[in-house]
């Protein structure tokens, strides 16, 4: 059975569409893995992928995604799957997301899995039904393939879950791993909102024992202020699952009274809703 602790990729024995129980999505996300080689552009501290190394993901075979997906959503719509291997209560289909062991983006024929998945979903009537999400560091924006492959997602009425843990240079670098600037990570945001419904995605953590303090909070909450008419959201979670990365024990979970109390204070300074996943 799948568990909310359980994300592995290859738990359908396929080598690009993996199924998971997703405490946020609230269900089955049928993932869409691209990065099978486990690289990634970023390096987050809290990342849960095993052996991960920096870069891109090797070529994509896009026919095999598409024949990979129309198989899983056979077996999930018309056989078994959900009552094999899903618990009852999770047995509900969320969302088809890319995600997976890296930035999907990263992938130059990004634009044509989403076509590739929007083809699928059209074989199965799901167009309108099942939304597409794109889960996100949004540093490639700057690539037409990621600009269209995201409004393409917009058409599709998906969303982009669009990561930004912390709001300044130096905790970007700490966290993520990647010398970027607020407002280039800003730039980028607002350009994705304007393709597709757009939420923050943000991981709130103690580091070394730590937890984020009044300044870390107030420069979180003034750069994402500008764009609260903008932006769907921002989903506060904590850590679900441990780091498989090298800074695992500097990370410690937060208690869900204070993701909830930030949450609050983001609401208030920004106007923008908070959904939390302690």
């Amino acid at each position: 059975m799948l568990t909310t602790d359980d994300h592995r990729r290859d738990s359908a024995g396929l080598r690009y569409v993996y199924p998971v129980v997703s405490r946020r999505a609230g269900g089955v996300s049928i993932g869409i893995n691209l990065n099978v080689n486990n690289a990634c552009n970023w390096a987050c501290l809290y990342c849960q992928v095993y052996d991960l190394t920096r870069g891109g993901p090797p070529p994509i075979d896009l026919d095999r995604l598409e024949s990979e997906l129309a198989g899983f959503l056979q077996d999930a719509i018309h056989g078994d799957f959900m009552q094999r291997a899903v618990p009852m209560e999770a047995r509900r289909m969320m969302d088809i997301a890319f995600s997976g062991n890296g930035e999907p983006t990263s992938a130059p024929e990004f634009a044509e899995a989403v076509g590739r998945v929007a083809k699928v979903m059209q074989d199965f009537g799901l167009v309108g039904q099942l939304p597409v999400r794109l889960i996100t560091n949004g540093s490639l924006l700057h690539r037409p393939e990621v600009v269209e492959g995201i409004r393409l997602i917009g058409e599709l009425a998906g969303e982009v879950w669009f990561k930004l843990d912390r709001a300044r240079a130096a905790e970007i670098l700490e966290i993520n791993g990647v010398p970027l600037l607020p407002e280039k990570a800003v730039a980028n945001l607002a350009c994705c909102s304007a393709l597709a419904p757009t939420w923050v995605q943000t991981c709130w953590f103690a580091l070394d024992g730590k937890e984020p303090d009044a300044s870390a909070r107030a420069a979180y909450c003034a750069l994402l202020a500008p764009l609260a008419g903008q932006l769907a959201g921002i989903h506060l979670y904590g850590l679900a699952r441990p780091s498989l990365q090298p800074a695992a024990g500097r990370l410690s979970r937060l208690p869900a009274e204070r993701l909830m109390c930030f949450a609050e204070e983001v609401k208030e300074k920004t106007g923008i809703r908070v959904l939390v996943s302690p």
